[in-house]
């Protein structure tokens, strides 16, 4: 039986409910889609694991507001059913200096946790971010909804300038590092 993984490529296309940030010219969406797109294509690689992507292609629209984004997301790992939900975000501050990745969980010392832990230094290891740790965020829907462990990445900064130009550049190593971590986290690595 194949490792069915869930990629959740975070927000839609600019122009529709719960867009993501904008910064530096960039936008999440397309940094997520795209990190989301190379991801799948390193796990395909692999028979061990099954692949679905929140959006397929980048036109693809979930939801008419932000809960309703959030809940077709949810409710596409719960009824496939996923065995794990990795959902990809960049993240942004009004403090420009903060910077780094950081991983989210509903909870701490589960199994999310662990994946958690080995994407993120995944990323730090492929990537250079600073490591920012995992938190728990039991607050965050796409967490608390889902009936798999789940884990939310937040890749970098994209209001810090020297992380927005690694989100801009580097894109396939951030697929990288979460793909090793991935790797690392079920003993293929």
């Amino acid at each position: 039986m194949a490792i069915k993984i869930f990629i959740d490529q975070g927000h839609n296309p600019t122009g529709y409910p719960n867009a993501g940030a904008s910064w530096y010219g960039q936008e999440e969406q397309d940094i997520t889609f795209d990190v989301g797109i190379m991801l799948a294509e390193m796990l395909r690689q692999d028979d061990r694991f099954e692949v679905r992507l929140s959006r397929p292609t980048k036109d693809t629209v979930l939801g008419t507001s932000n809960a309703t984004s959030l809940i077709q997301r949810v409710n596409a790992a719960n009824s496939w059913p996923a065995n794990y939900f990795i959902s990809i975000h960049a993240n942004a501050s009004t403090n420009t200096a903060v910077n780094g990745t950081e991983v989210y969980v509903y909870r701490l010392n589960t199994q999310a946790n662990w994946l958690a832990q080995q994407v993120l230094e995944g990323i730090v290891e492929t990537v250079g971010t600073k490591n920012n740790g995992v938190r728990a965020r039991p607050g965050l829907y796409v967490l608390k909804s889902t009936d798999m462990p789940a884990i939310l990445v937040e890749m970098a900064y994209m209001s810090n300038p020297s992380d927005a130009e690694k989100l801009r550049n580097d894109r396939y190593s951030f697929a990288l590092g979460i793909y090793l971590g991935i790797m690392r986290y079920f003993g293929f690595a």
